[in-house]
């Protein structure tokens, strides 16, 4: 697994992110807490690029790469991908992107995700935008929803529910610590949790304008 990173570290050094000022957020909640929705609204409001790990993930299974076919059994299993995977993925979508502000969308999946992340790139984020969603309402949505995704089934999703709770949550607990989280209640409307959204980030915007 250490030749990825090295594979990383090796495109880093030549387009360095740091170098670029990359501002990133860090986008968390469990699956269906609605990221994807308020991700949209961030970006055509905020100007900002929205990077989802697990669109990644996905495209890199449709490339039909070794890489792929692992990260898909993965998936099946309800389990998560090595961070050097998704890390170089997230790495290469940053280095080809003109824009300079990211949310990064289910990613930091756990801790080691959280340390190889800062580690390689070198960026910490500005903050972390936590969906905090109950289990039987994501529950509820993913059942109702019909994207056709493979891994929308119950007892995916309840393995997908327990990997997010004993991974996830101590990612948001750490930031907490070092008071970076935003909790955004997403068991509202749309349209409410998108208001509370716009209050998160139009000071950090002000203050950008302000500089």
């Amino acid at each position: 697994m250490g030749t990825i990173i090295d594979a990383a570290d090796k495109v880093a050094n030549g387009n360095s992110l740091t170098e670029k000022k990359v501002k990133v957020v860090f986008v968390l909640g469990g699956p269906g807490s609605g990221k994807g929705t308020q991700c949209a609204n961030i970006v055509e409001h905020f100007g900002y690029t929205h990077l989802s790990a697990g669109d990644l993930l996905r495209a890199e299974i449709k490339s039909g790469s070794e890489n792929g076919t692992m990260i898909q059994n993965m998936i099946k299993e309800g389990k998560i991908v090595p961070s050097e995977v998704t890390i170089k993925l997230l790495q290469r979508a940053m280095q080809e992107n003109s824009n300079d502000k990211f949310l990064i969308d289910g990613f930091p999946r756990n801790e080691e995700n959280r340390a190889a992340f800062e580690s390689v790139t070198g960026i910490g984020p500005e903050f972390v935008l936590f969906f905090d969603c109950s289990e039987e309402e994501m529950e509820r949505r993913l059942l109702s929803r019909n994207q056709g995704r493979e891994d929308d089934n119950i007892d995916t999703i309840r393995k997908r529910f327990k990997v997010f709770l004993e991974s996830s949550l101590p990612v948001i607990e750490y930031y907490s610590l070092n008071g970076k989280v935003r909790k955004i209640d997403a068991a509202k409307p749309v349209g409410e949790v998108f208001e509370a959204v716009k209050a998160v980030f139009t000071p950090t915007e002000s203050d950008d304008k302000a500089v």
